[in-house]
């Protein structure tokens, strides 16, 4: 196997637990750090001999807070990475999410120093409840600062995430957190509504806040005003929930929804590799330990059969907006089974896809019901 290829490694380490999150974290401290930093190496050395074909186009620092662990854990993986002899892109995007309460200016230069060319912000909102509500740490102010120091350190590629659909919230909040963005110095966003998931603080709380949450019309005129606004300001959405500056897509995301092959690192890390998606163990312990003992720290594997396999690969372009063109996936995939071709036919019908010459395309109604869209696909190739 040869050809480009990503590289994500998962930093858990957060100040706190937001109550919305349902990913893998662990508290802050300094032994985990060495635990971490210890696991890391070998998994690296381990996955090295897989690489060897391959051009590095994309890494990733995901969390948890990832900037936790500090410029010179990170500096020290990417140099593990830049020593073991294997081909990196000239122009090889490297991300490290942060969140704005401990993002100094200082940080910022060090992470920049260190080779973080791309930050992802944890802003989720720009106004006050909003983020008493979501449990932030920091404020508007801030947030807003926080921009401005990556952007002073050096950092060019800065995106933001954004959430809406919040209990509580209004039309005019939303448009308030909207109209702050024209003066910032970001080039990528990325636009969420909040999901409440299992496992989660609100989650045990869905029966108080789910009558909080916005009305179905609200939440799309929240949705409008954020896709109008932000092309105003010259971030064009470009997929169900990005939006950048021209030249500014993020690379690794686009690995993810054009089925590009990517390790991952660290505990709960999933991988995508030679059509198999697999995912370390979620407890730092277990995985770490596993590493020592030469051991896999694997603990969920699957290889989608056919049809289930094209079905969901093509869902997951479809989240594109310039859609997919259909001879050349099935070139690079597998041909399309009479199910997936049953299930295009009824989008198209249903106005949600449009589909001219070999390109399959979500139309803006699609847009608005895109996980229908992709259930109507995945589900009949898997029955």
């Amino acid at each position: 196997m040869s050809g480009s290829c990503s590289l994500y490694f998962h930093i858990p380490f957060c100040t706190k637990k937001c109550p919305y999150c349902h990913f893998y974290v662990l508290p802050n401290l300094d032994a985990y750090h060495t635990q971490l930093l210890e696991a890391l190496a070998i998994e690296w050395q381990k996955a090295i001999p897989l690489l060897k074909n391959q051009t590095i186009v994309s890494i990733y620092f995901g969390g948890g807070t990832p900037s936790l662990f500090g410029p010179l854990n990170i500096q020290t993986i990417l140099q593990w990475i830049q020593k073991s002899g294997l081909a990196i892109d000239e122009h090889c995007e490297i991300t490290l999410e942060a969140n704005p309460e401990s993002f100094t200016r200082e940080l910022a230069r060090d992470f920049f120093q260190a080779g973080i060319n791309r930050l992802s912000l944890g802003v989720q909102s720009l106004d006050s409840s909003s983020l008493l509500t979501l449990g932030r740490e920091h404020n508007a102010n801030q947030a807003i600062l926080a921009i401005e120091n990556a952007a002073l350190s050096g950092i060019k590629n800065i995106s933001i995430d954004l959430m809406y659909d919040l209990p509580s919230q209004t039309e005019e909040s939303w448009k308030n957190t909207l109209s702050l963005l024209k003066d910032l110095p970001i080039s990528h966003l990325s636009l969420y509504n909040l999901t409440i998931e299992p496992n989660t603080v609100f989650f045990k709380k869905r029966k108080e806040l789910t009558p909080l949450l916005p009305t179905m019309a609200t939440s799309l005129s929240m949705l409008q005003s954020a896709v109008s606004t932000l092309e105003e300001i010259g971030l064009l959405r470009y997929e169900v929930s990005a939006f950048a500056k021209s030249g500014f897509h993020s690379i690794h995301n686009t690995g993810y929804w054009t089925a590009r092959p990517f390790l991952g690192f660290g505990p709960s890390a999933f991988s995508y590799w030679d059509k198999k998606r697999f995912r370390n163990s979620a407890n730092l312990s277990k995985y770490a330990a596993a590493l020592k003992a030469e051991e896999s720290p694997v603990d969920f594997s699957e290889k989608l059969p056919y049809p289930s396999d094209i079905a969901e690969l093509l869902a997951i372009e479809l989240r594109l907006l310039k859609g997919v063109d259909s001879s050349s996936f099935e070139r690079q995939h597998g041909l399309f089974s009479s199910e997936i071709q049953e299930s295009l036919k009824t989008l198209v019908q249903r106005g949600w896809l449009k589909n001219e010459g070999p390109l399959l395309q979500l139309t803006a109604e699609g847009l608005l019901f895109y996980d229908s869209v992709a259930e109507e696909i995945i589900l009949p190739a898997v029955e």
